[in-house]
């Protein structure tokens, strides 16, 4: 197979080399090598990759062709593979950031169909999302960037709303579960969420109905602007700030967030509702003494 090397890229904070191959047919294997600044191998390397027909340039027009969706993943085996495959049945374009699960999340999502980029070690929801968008900049085309959860908790039908939404000339739309009445969770869970919302409404160039919803579509102007220093699950609300300063058409979207028995079991949800409040709290605090 001829290869041809193209420049390395800067990915989720690292340098990675990346070559494609020329031959069509299947491409399904390591295609890049994280280096440092100086270009040295960093030892335990990331790897791209790439499962695709070289059929794809002849196909019609997609109705999504202009949208690429970004999927973290962390050892979400055995979900993640329908998740995927939903999206991508759908005509959409994938890539899965593999935050270096110790499962078969790699095989699964190499399975589906999408362009998989591996971090050889664990950065978190900011870190593998810093990495998604990126990619999806070098990468692809896309006018339009989405961010869906792995887990099964973000709906295909809310996605397509909102990629239509953003085509009316909006900058972002963020998903929100108090819209509408489909999201079902305790009063308690819905008052803590209610109020981190307000909170983080303090600093926001936009007011918002939700906090950190992870169902999220932006456009490509944005996502480059987009700089993470958060590698937990703090990013959310840095992420927000960014998303909602002045000048950008920011809408909201109603979405169903389905909390599953399998979502369930990776987390306390109500444990979950006082870290957002808590990790929103100390991000305002700490943006209020650095300005």
């Amino acid at each position: 197979m001829n290869v041809q090397e193209q420049a390395r890229p800067v990915v989720g904070g690292f340098r990675a080399q990346v070559a494609t191959a020329t031959r069509p047919g299947i491409a399904s294997g390591p295609m890049s090598a994280l280096r440092d600044e100086a270009g040295q191998p960093l030892g335990n390397q990331p790897q791209l990759h790439l499962a695709t027909s070289g059929d794809e340039q002849r196909q019609p027009a997609g109705p999504f062709d202009d949208t690429v969706v970004v999927v973290r993943v962390y050892n979400e085996a055995t979900v993640v593979r329908g998740v995927i495959s939903e999206l991508v049945e759908a005509g959409l374009r994938v890539i899965a950031v593999d935050d270096a699960s110790s499962d078969a999340s790699a095989q699964e999502i190499d399975a589906a169909g999408a362009l998989r980029i591996s971090h050889p070690v664990n950065l978190g929801a900011g870190g593998a999302l810093q990495t998604g968008y990126e990619a999806a900049l070098r990468f692809t085309d896309a006018k339009y960037i989405a961010c869906f959860d792995a887990d099964g908790q973000h709906q295909l039908t809310d996605l397509v709303g909102m990629i239509e939404k953003i085509r009316d000339g909006y900058d972002v739309v963020i998903g929100s579960r108090f819209l509408d009445q489909k999201t079902e969770m305790s009063p308690l869970r819905r008052a803590i969420l209610r109020m981190a919302t307000k909170v983080m409404n303090r600093r926001s160039g936009t007011k918002l109905t939700d906090a950190h919803n992870g169902l999220r579509l932006i456009s490509r102007d944005v996502a480059a602007g987009i700089r993470l220093a958060h590698s937990g699950m703090a990013y959310a609300s840095e992420l927000e700030e960014q998303l909602t300063r002045p000048g950008l058409r920011v809408t909201e979207y109603p979405v169903h967030i389905l909390y599953t028995e399998y979502s369930r079991s990776k987390g306390q949800p109500l444990l979950n509702s006082i870290n957002i409040l808590a990790d929103t709290l100390a991000h305002r605090i700490s943006h209020g003494r650095s300005s």
